[in-house]
């Protein structure tokens, strides 16, 4: 729609001319139950805002995305609805110094997960409602001026059905069926929130001395759908949440500002969680509905204490505009993960970032669309492709190597001058640097420039020189960067030495920290060392950066990867070699040995499954064609090794069954899954309960060897909203031409399915095994992918462009197909164009690790 994609001109221009006062919002939402309306179903959205402007007699407008206006008063002056609103503003003209707006709306329920989403459950009828706005999506629920640095109080009141709670950022009563919310504090729009309907809600309190001896108190609560309830272990919430407030109050000495303290699990949710102040929300998949291993505890726990970290870094703080993203969620990730190794039982959180968050990293950071992390962000849908892997774990490697830089008291302290500074305020970039040289009395403008004004990632790799009598003579640390960000960085690193004991373990002996610059740095401490087998630039993960070995340590770990004793030392070596492989550097093959020899022996769970996701995405992605059929069949009997040897009722015993189900190649593994589903087939100690099940039966769908019948019969079992997302993904996964056919209208066709459907029937349509079923639609994507963006929101387009590109039909002629669309629509939608240069860069990048493995088989 015109005027949609606000730009930050546009957006500064507003904010030099405006200041909002405050929002009086009141909403009915009685129409979420009842018969379904022609057209879309809608609720009325009753705004008043007050404001003042700089320039009287100005012009200006407000945000509003909304299939109709009843109304428009501007200081008691009514406006003509049809001709100050064109779908997604309202132009305001003859302003005043003090002004009154008041719009009176009919907005859209959304399907979407943008907005306020509605939601049936199919397992009781209930109806579920949400809301959820970042980057800019209050406006299709309320009249608003859409940007974060126009802060203010919300005053909420909403009607509902009878029968139904209701939660918003502050704390509601019920008066008269119209429930009643205190004030927030100023707050953007994008982080107020709305929660309506049934479901079920458990409290607790959270209490803390504060210093001036006054008593903090703090109301919790936990909420999710009805037919989750029985699985929902929110005294676990709780923990973590406690966990994590005392963390935070030691360290930030700014008291929780917002009052309550509710999380809510809600359906069909397009992000992991949302900081919304005083209602965080969070996607119900965090509620098992079967056995999962702690790494999915560890997980919850991460994104509770980053959403927690955003109450500071966001919510009492907020950046300016888009560009300075990280200044939140930077800050967030890095913060969640120190708070959940210091506070919490997952002390071994700083592994799980090094070999998982940091790969995403990493592989955004190779992206023709990379960035740097304080970006340059033109309008709302270049911000809305920022919630990227360098915004996020980029932006926070860059924070542990900046705690490593100024010392964490600095740094701490630093954070604590921010917050008291820029209350309720917004900032960028100068306004966070200047408080941490103060602490730490560094200068950090070259620090800045270096790790957030510029893009790419370095690469280091130790030279190691010996004499005769096996010491070291010198041990340089070669840094080198792609020549399309050839910046050399300073990095604060340690190197460790490892040799073998004669027990056979590989063990650390020697360690020094030392700051690597520019293209060549000699660690002067390590000469006289024993020779290493194997040296580790980056040991302990300081820094950012993508770690190489020398032939000797390479060697080393083929052999030895699995004695390594230590695990944050074991994670940072497997994932050097993930990067190995996707740099062409090494045989996917090759990787697959790797896996197969020492996955085995790998003691940390989340470890373990990431590697079983790099393993099928080199077996899927960078195996060269003529092996996969072997390469599958090594990892399908691997799996099936390993799950038989571990430990009954073990995690391990269950990440190895969900990796055997994934890579299952042979009629009789095909047979044990069928059996392991009907009870004719039994493993010690592995439960098949309904999550199982599932797993169990996708690829038997994909092979053909369950039917819509059977996959119909297990929804049967379990008739729930998480059984029919799984339903839906089965169908599509079946290898036949009109299944494809049906999945692919489904989705770019038509919008009837919700977000999470659409999700579930790309997810099932994309079978590596069906690539000449999947041919076809190579070009139909680039036929239909304007369309979809123009058609659909920002998110269902982002899903269905990232979700069905053909990354499978793996060929020269999609790459030459890919760039001839790029050529071709030279002026669509810079965001469009950016996923679709993506993807193309990732194609291009799985053929060269093919040449590559096809020439270590030749």
């Amino acid at each position: 729609m015109p005027g949609e994609n606000l730009s930050r001109d546009e957006a500064r221009a507003r904010a030099g001319l405006l200041a909002v006062d405050g929002y009086e919002i009141a909403l009915d939402l009685r129409s979420a139950v009842g018969e379904a309306p022609e057209g879309p179903r809608t609720f009325r959205s009753l705004t008043t805002i007050r404001f003042r402007c700089t320039e009287p007699g100005a012009a200006s407008f407000a945000d509003l995305i909304a299939p109709s206006v009843t109304a428009v008063s501007l200081n008691g002056r009514d406006l003509d609805p049809a001709t100050v609103f064109d779908g997604t503003r309202i132009a305001l003209d003859g302003l005043q110094a003090e002004n009154v707006l008041v719009v009176d709306a009919r907005c859209a329920y959304s399907r979407t997960g943008e907005g306020l989403h509605r939601f049936v459950d199919p397992e009781d009828g209930e109806v579920y409602l949400y809301t959820q706005y970042e980057p800019a999506d209050a406006r299709r629920v309320f009249a608003n001026f859409e940007q974060p640095d126009l802060k203010a109080p919300y005053s909420f009141q909403v009607t509902a059905p009878e029968g139904w709670r209701v939660w918003s950022n502050g704390e509601g009563t019920l008066t008269d069926g119209v429930w009643s919310f205190a004030d927030t504090k100023p707050i953007s729009t994008y982080i107020t929130c709305v929660v309506a309907g049934p479901y079920h809600y458990v409290t607790d309190s959270y209490r803390r001395e504060l210093p001036d001896g006054s008593t903090l108190e703090i109301p919790l609560g936990a909420l999710c759908r009805q037919g989750l309830a029985k699985h929902f272990d929110a005294d676990d919430v709780f923990l973590v949440t406690k966990e994590g407030l005392d963390f935070f109050h030691d360290n930030f000495d700014y008291p929780y500002p917002f009052g309550k303290y509710d999380q809510a699990f809600v359906p069909e949710y397009n992000l992991g969680a949302m900081e919304n102040p005083g209602l965080v929300t969070f996607r119900e998949e965090y509620i098992y509905r079967g056995k999962v291993t702690q790494a999915s505890y560890e997980r919850r726990a991460n994104v509770i204490l980053h959403e927690m970290a955003h109450m500071w870094f966001g919510d009492l703080v907020t950046m300016r505009w888009w560009d300075d993203l990280w200044l939140k969620e930077s800050f967030a990730d890095f913060m969640g993960v120190f708070a959940m190794v210091e506070a919490t039982r997952f002390t071994d959180g700083w592994i799980t970032f090094a070999n998982g968050r940091k790969s995403w990293a990493y592989r955004a950071d190779q992206l023709p669309s990379t960035h740097p992390v304080t970006a340059d962000i033109r309008d709302l849908q270049d911000a809305k492709l920022n919630f990227d892997g360098i915004t996020y774990a980029k932006g926070a490697s860059v924070l542990k190597q900046l705690v490593a830089y100024v010392g964490r008291d600095a740094f701490l302290e630093g954070a604590r001058r921010y917050f008291k500074r820029h209350a309720y305020g917004n900032t960028e970039l100068a306004d966070l640097l200047s408080v941490l040289a103060e602490t730490s009395g560094r200068d950090l403008a070259g620090w800045s420039r270096s790790w957030l004004e510029t893009a790419g990632v370095n690469s280091l790799t130790p030279q190691v020189i010996h004499d005769a009598e096996d010491r070291v003579t010198e041990l340089a640390v070669i840094q080198d960067a792609p020549e399309s960000h050839p910046e050399l960085r300073p990095h604060r690193v340690a190197v460790g030495l490892y040799r073998r004991t004669p027990a056979g373990d590989l063990v650390r002996y020697a360690r020094a920290e030392a700051d690597v610059a520019g293209p060549r740095t000699v660690i002067d401490e390590l000469a006289g060392s024993e020779r290493p087998d194997l040296v580790l630039v980056n040991d302990d993960d300081l820094t950012y950066c993508k770690i190489r070995f020398d032939t000797a340590s390479l060697d080393t770990l083929r052999a030895h990867l699995s004695d390594l004793t230590d695990p944050l030392a074991r994670a940072l070596c497997w994932s050097a070699l993930w990067n190995l492989t996707r740099d062409a550097l090494m045989p996917a093959r090759d990787f697959v040995a790797l896996v197969l020899t020492h996955a085995g022996r790998e003691s940390d769970i989340g470890v373990l499954q990431m590697l079983h996701v790099w393993t099928r995405t080199a077996l899927v992605h960078y195996a060269a064609p003529a092996w996969r059929e072997e390469g599958g069949r090594l990892l399908a009997d691997g799996a099936m090794s390993e799950l038989r040897i571990a430990a009954p009722g073990s995690q391990h015993q269950l990440t190895w069954a969900r990796f055997f189900a994934a890579v299952a190649a042979s009629d009789s593994d095909f047979q044990l899954l069928q059996g392991l589903l009907d009870g004719t087939a039994k493993i010690d100690g592995v439960d098949v309960d309904q999550e199982l099940r599932w797993v169990f039966l996708e690829p038997l769908a994909a092979r053909g060897l369950a039917d819509e019948a059977g996959v119909n019969a297990e929804l049967a079992r379990d008739d729930t909203a998480s059984g029919k997302r799984h339903q839906v993904r089965c169908l599509a996964a079946r290898p036949s031409a009109a299944v494809k056919a049906q999945a692919w209208a489904q989705v770019v066709e038509s919008d009837a399915l919700s977000n999470a459907l659409a999700e579930a029937t790309m997810a099932g349509f994309t079978q590596p095994d069906q690539r000449d079923l999947l041919a076809p639609y190579a070009s139909k994507y680039f036929e239909a992918i304007e369309r979809v963006w123009e058609e659909r929101s920002i998110q269902t387009g982002m899903n269905v462009v990232k979700g069905l590109f053909p990354a499978l039909i793996d060929d020269p002629s999609t790459v030459r197909a890919t760039e001839d669309w790029l050529t071709a629509h030279a002026e669509a939608a810079p965001a469009l164009r950016r996923l679709v240069l993506e993807s193309q860069d990732e194609m291009a990048r799985a053929l060269r690790a093919q040449a590559c493995d096809a020439a270590a088989g030749a």
